[in-house]
């Protein structure tokens, strides 16, 4: 029987630690879901880790065709939008993608995946800029959330609720940090995304 082949795309929180592993899976919440399926659904499927670090919607663009269309997915999972937003913090001086640029591109890598391919998509909420929930970058961070969100609406999508998961977590004041700059995910962090991923797509499949 052919494996079920799942692709996970993003920046370098999907990408963390892919360099340093033969399987090219990472030491981050994608091989947290990889294990889960192992030991949790009793099979396992073909993990594809497509993250690569500092990239943005537009970058996701300009790879979709060779890292998604012709790899033809079963199942594609979509993790971006905090360098779309951090870019215009440290590099405020870079062609910057604006929420407006944001959506159009998030339509159209939707449309063409669903145009070429039969891949179930999930999307998922980027995560956080600071572990401060009134942080600048999470205040420029929220329409980007929501315009997943009104993807996930609008082509009736599964969600995963990452960025929300995380503000919950910072609202606790807990000793364990999610990430060690702000953005890049410590094991907890990780934990908490292939969590919140987990639960989503459990629930989703009921």
């Amino acid at each position: 029987m052919k494996k079920e082949r799942m692709i996970f795309i993003g920046d370098s929180i999907t990408e963390w630690g892919k360099a340093d592993d033969t399987l090219e899976i990472g030491d981050n919440y994608v091989r947290m879901i990889r294990d889960h399926y192992a030991t949790c659904e009793g099979h396992l499927p073909e993990i594809i880790n497509k993250g690569i670090g500092g990239n943005r919607i537009t970058d996701l663009k300009e790879r979709w065709e060779e890292d998604v269309i012709r790899l033809n997915p079963d199942v594609l999972s979509i993790s971006i939008g905090i360098n779309d937003v951090w870019r215009q913090l440290d590099c405020p001086n870079m062609e910057q993608v604006t929420p407006e640029i944001f959506e159009a591109l998030y339509h159209e890598l939707i449309k063409d995946t669903q145009a070429k391919t039969k891949a179930k998509i999930i999307l998922m909420e980027p995560t956080v800029i600071e572990e401060n929930r009134h942080s600048k970058g999470n205040t420029l961070l929220k329409p980007y959330v929501e315009i997943v969100q009104r993807m996930s609406e609008t082509y009736q999508l599964p969600l995963v609720k990452t960025h929300e998961a995380f503000l919950n977590y910072i609202d606790q004041s807990l000793d364990l940090p999610l990430t060690i700059d702000g953005v890049h995910t410590t094991s907890t962090g990780d934990t908490l995304m292939a969590k919140t991923w987990i639960k989503a797509i459990l629930k989703d499949k009921q």
